[in-house]
């Protein structure tokens, strides 16, 4: 059986990032990013998620978050498709609904190899301290093109900004966690196409 984890390197004129994902992990962070509001809900994700996740990011946040965030999201949405493999045995689907106080939050994926997003979240804040909220969609887009996963994050309600988002990435890593178990009585790829 495969490890089940994955490093990837990105380098661009913008960022240099290493990250280095395991989908059997305990929850284990370290993470250095310059962002950190994205360094919390990346710890959240893993957390949540039982995953061990290193990120070493350096970029242009003297301009603004946007290509350090976008880029992590890459390296994640690659690793975690690196380390899932062929895919045989997991369970393929996952969901999670979180409520962070007064809000709630629901992520459903499927490790389809068919990248979509469906992202239905309105925040009252652009901010959250220094973090462009419109950065969450850019980072779960990101993520579920380059995983190339069926990605649906809800946002059912809520009125704090920060609880509100903190909802979606616990949720996710949950539903992540869920869908990346292997299930015993799962002999090959959970398709009837025989391939994910």
């Amino acid at each position: 059986m495969s490890k089940r984890m994955s490093t990837i390197r990105r380098e661009t004129g913008e960022t240099h990032i290493r990250l280095h994902l395991k989908l059997d992990g305990s929850g284990k962070t370290e993470l250095h990013t310059g962002i950190p509001f994205l360094e919390h809900m990346l710890d959240l994700f893993a957390k949540h998620g039982l995953f061990d996740l290193t990120v070493e990011a350096k970029g242009d946040i003297e301009v603004d978050d946007h290509h350090t965030a976008e880029d992590i999201a890459i390296c994640l949405g690659t690793a975690l498709k690196e380390a899932l493999g062929d895919k045989r045995g997991i369970k393929r689907y996952g969901q999670a609904w979180v409520p962070m106080d007064e809000s709630l939050g629901q992520v459903v994926v499927d490790l389809s190899n068919r990248p979509h997003l469906e992202f239905q979240a309105d925040f009252p804040a652009q901010k959250v301290g220094s973090f462009d909220t419109e950065l969450v969609h850019e980072f779960f887009w990101k993520l579920a093109v380059e995983a190339r996963i069926n990605l649906h994050a809800i946002l059912h309600y809520g009125k704090n900004t920060h609880h509100m988002i903190e909802a979606l990435y616990k949720a996710l890593g949950r539903a992540l966690d869920e869908a990346s178990q292997l299930d015993p009585r799962v002999k090959s790829v959970p398709s009837s196409k025989g391939v994910l």
